[in-house]
């Protein structure tokens, strides 16, 4: 009996991430949209300093709650700065980042995001690191003018990675098995219902490479780090905050009010400009360090169900990403 339940349980499971292998169930749909609205956390003054919040796996695709659908932290990134633009007090940006990176377009976004802020409005930017702001995280902090970790940050893990599932113990367990019909035989490179070939692995390989380029040139361009001090940290490790201003990746240890101070003296903005920030609901008594998700739904917060970050099972493809991490950083 016990055997068939587990059995019953497992290919259910399966179901699951055979469909679309990150699936997310939305049981009542829908999705709220509200204004972003302005609110004051700290300064009287008329300048203004935005303070955004990047936390979480960086990607594209929204999660799934039971009653709403909580926008990407890309869309989020994106429809805050692009608010900044239309705003000519604000004259600089904060953002706090608290995550362990994603995928390599998500990353790559939202470090365009921020390079194309500054270029279009001429504000510097300030990235702030938190708890965690490794591979895509700091990929993403890059494109700041200038870098304060906190002191007990976990960051570096500059590098690229290929994840995926592999179902095929499980499938033999709950004895199914998948028929495949291809146009080429490297068509499903990357199934997880089989092991890869030593062909497929070199070429996921390749990919990984050409994708980690790009990284470090990015690291070491807008770091303007020699050779040398990459090596340091090119082989993907995780480093502290300590670490990681002895190999030039940060520019000081400090906290959030650190980078507003930052932003202030950066932008020349007066010394008790306003810090401010953009959300959809209002919460009294607001501060930077608010980590809870705002949703659309009055009375509190719909839980989310995402079934790839529940069963800590990330969805195929390359990424800027801790793994040390993942499963964690919804």
């Amino acid at each position: 009996m016990h055997r068939t339940v587990s059995r019953v349980l497992a290919c259910a499971v399966l179901v699951l991430l055979v469909a679309g292998c990150s699936p997310r169930i939305n049981i009542l749909g829908g999705s709220s949209r509200e204004p972003l609205e302005e609110q004051t956390i700290e300064g009287r003054g008329t300048d203004k300093i935005l303070l955004v919040r990047l936390q979480g796996t960086l990607k594209m695709s929204p999660s799934s709650g039971l009653l709403h659908e909580k926008p990407s932290p890309v869309q989020r990134l994106d429809e805050q700065l692009a608010k900044a633009k239309d705003d000519s007090r604000i004259k600089a940006v904060v953002v706090s980042i608290n995550s362990p990176g994603g995928t390599v377009g998500a990353s790559d976004v939202c470090y365009d995001l921020i390079r194309r802020y500054k270029q279009e409005t001429g504000n510097p930017v300030v990235a702030v690191l938190m708890e965690v702001a490794a591979s895509g995280g700091y990929y993403t902090a890059a494109a700041a003018d200038r870098i304060i970790a906190h002191p007990a940050t976990i960051t570096g893990s500059i590098g690229t990675i290929f994840l995926r599932p592999d179902l095929s113990g499980l499938l033999d367990w709950v004895r199914v098995g998948v028929e495949v019909t291809k146009s080429g035989n490297l068509k499903d490179m990357g199934s997880p219902f089989r092991a890869s070939t030593e062909q497929e692995r070199a070429l996921f390989q390749q990919m990984i490479l050409d994708e980690n380029a790009r990284f470090l040139d990015i690291v070491r361009t807008s770091r303007n780090l020699d050779e040398n001090a990459m090596h340091a940290f090119d082989d993907g490790r995780v480093l502290t905050a300590q670490q990681a201003m002895d190999a030039g990746l940060v520019d000081s240890l400090g906290y959030l009010h650190d980078g507003y101070d930052a932003a202030r003296q950066l932008s020349g903005a007066e010394e008790d400009a306003r810090v401010v920030v953009y959300q959809r609901r209002e919460y009294p008594d607001d501060t930077g360090y608010n980590t809870m998700a705002r949703s659309p739904i009055p009375g509190g917060a719909a839980a989310a169900f995402d079934v790839e970050s529940a069963l800590g099972v990330p969805q195929a493809g390359l990424y800027h990403l801790w793994p040390g991490a993942f499963g964690n950083w919804e």
